[in-house]
């Protein structure tokens, strides 16, 4: 008897199809969003072409430096001007001098933009410079308990530096989004408006990248800024800019004076600026200015390397607080590195403060 031929149906052969042709269909769709991300990838990097055409090469510009309202800008410094060595000074004075502030704190900054962002340690130091307590959280997680954090700590540094001239260069949104160039503009006129002991670089200049908003089209250019005219000139830098022909006058008076106590050791000083500069002779001073032996392990009798010379300068300096004198402005490395103002500085701080010793 004929008929249709029988075919047998195996079930795991069926399962098997059925599984290919699900996974052929979700093969093709994975295709398909893959060269829609490609193509979606190719628009982005076509429009940041056009969008940022004077962009300096090597600079990086995250996300949320391109979300600006319209006519609005953004300051990124950029990465060539971190490796300028007086801005490399500005950012190791800056933070030695916050960490020296609030050691009492326990709190120890090591980088400017991670550690000032969230509001926590500008509170601190804005609170042990003016004596004012201010009502915020203390620990704040969230990115809104951060910016409201900043809000009162600004509000409040505004409300003390506005009445003496200062231009605020720094804004929630820029000290939160890690923006360099406004956090160190905001440190450094703190530290000048409350005459923070320490001596800041003079004459740093860095390159900053601006980004701004014109009818929907980001435009960048690259511009200049400088922080020379922050720092503020005393009596040395006026003395050695306008009237030299008074340094000699100076120079001898101070001579004199450290000579008047240096030659009961027998020592003699004839030049002011490489003789102090490996840290021995101003040890040596401050003992016999206060009237006590120093220990010899307390510092290098013969100091050879850079470092062991800055360890006898940072010594001295703090032998000199401890006799009640301020921080001196100077930086040991400045001493070191034979720097006449900043030699002279320390020298004369002594000589207003122990003149009349006998």
């Amino acid at each position: 008897m004929s008929g249709a031929p029988t075919v047998s149906t195996n079930p795991q052969t069926a399962k098997m199809k059925k599984d290919e042709s699900f996974l052929g269909k979700l093969g093709g769709t994975l295709v398909r969003k893959k060269k829609s991300k490609e193509v979606s990838d190719l628009h982005e990097e076509g429009k940041n072409a056009i969008n940022a055409p004077l962009l300096p090469s090597g600079t990086d510009i995250h996300p949320e430096d391109t979300l600006l309202e319209e006519n609005a800008e953004r300051i990124m410094l950029d990465p060539t001007s971190r490796e300028n060595p007086k801005f490399k000074d500005l950012l190791k004075v800056l933070i030695d001098w916050i960490n020296s502030e609030l050691e009492e704190e326990r709190i120890i900054v090591k980088d400017l933009e991670e550690d000032c962002y969230d509001g926590q340690v500008l509170q601190k130091l804005f609170e042990k410079l003016s004596g004012r307590k201010l009502n915020v959280a203390e620990v704040t997680q969230s990115e809104i308990g951060q910016k409201q954090k900043l809000q009162t700590v600004l509000e409040a540094v505004n409300d003390v530096l506005r009445p003496h001239g200062w231009t605020v260069e720094w804004s929630v949104d820029s000290i939160h989004s890690k923006n360099l160039v406004a956090i160190i503009y905001l440190l450094v006129a703190l530290a000048m408006h409350f005459q923070a002991p320490i001596r800041l670089p003079e004459h740093v200049s860095v390159q900053v990248v601006v980004v701004k908003k014109r009818e929907g089209i980001l435009q960048t250019a690259l511009m200049t800024k400088d922080y020379a005219f922050l720092l503020l000139k005393d009596a040395f830098d006026t003395l050695l800019d306008h009237a030299p022909d008074k340094l000699n006058v100076v120079k001898t008076s101070l001579i004199t004076f450290v000579n008047k106590h240096l030659n009961k050791l027998n020592l003699e000083v004839t030049e002011l600026e490489s003789q102090f500069a490996d840290g021995v002779y101003l040890i040596l001073l401050m003992g016999l200015l206060e009237d006590y032996f120093v220990p010899l392990y307390n510092f290098f009798l013969t100091p050879e390397s850079f470092e062991q010379k800055v360890h006898n300068v940072a010594f001295a300096f703090e032998l000199m607080q401890e006799g009640g004198l301020k921080k001196p402005k100077a930086r040991p490395e400045d001493v070191v590195n034979l720097n006449l103002k900043s030699t002279l500085r320390v020298l004369y701080n002594l000589f207003t403060n122990y003149k009349t010793s006998a």
